[in-house]
């Protein structure tokens, strides 16, 4: 008998998420594309949808930046997942479930 172990069939596997975290710097807040890569499904956490306070307009550059490199990894979003309230951030959640069709948790 060799010394090796047998692996038990009883117990799942256990995966560690893959992790990409995206600065926003205007609201000091961090967004997070979390992916398994066995899978190729993933999920964006707390996205940022840009505000500018002088002229009261939105874009969508930072969610857009999260999506490209969702893209270029080849992961599909399936969840778009806010951790808590924004008074920090307008929420990008709307704008990803719209380009991706994930759903949205809170």
């Amino acid at each position: 008998m060799s010394g090796a172990t047998k692996p038990d069939i009883h117990k799942p596997e256990i995966r560690k998420p893959e992790i990409q975290a995206f600065f926003d710097e205007p609201t000091n807040t961090v967004s997070y594309l979390v992916w398994d890569r066995a899978s190729g499904k993933g999920a964006v956490i707390d996205p940022v949808l840009d505000y500018d306070h002088r002229s009261g307009k939105a874009d969508v550059k930072s969610a857009n930046a999260i999506l490209a490199a969702a893209k270029e990894k080849g992961i599909g979003i399936v969840w778009v997942l806010e951790t808590h309230a924004h008074a920090d951030h307008l929420s990008g959640a709307p704008y990803v479930k719209l380009k991706t069709g994930a759903r949205v948790g809170i």
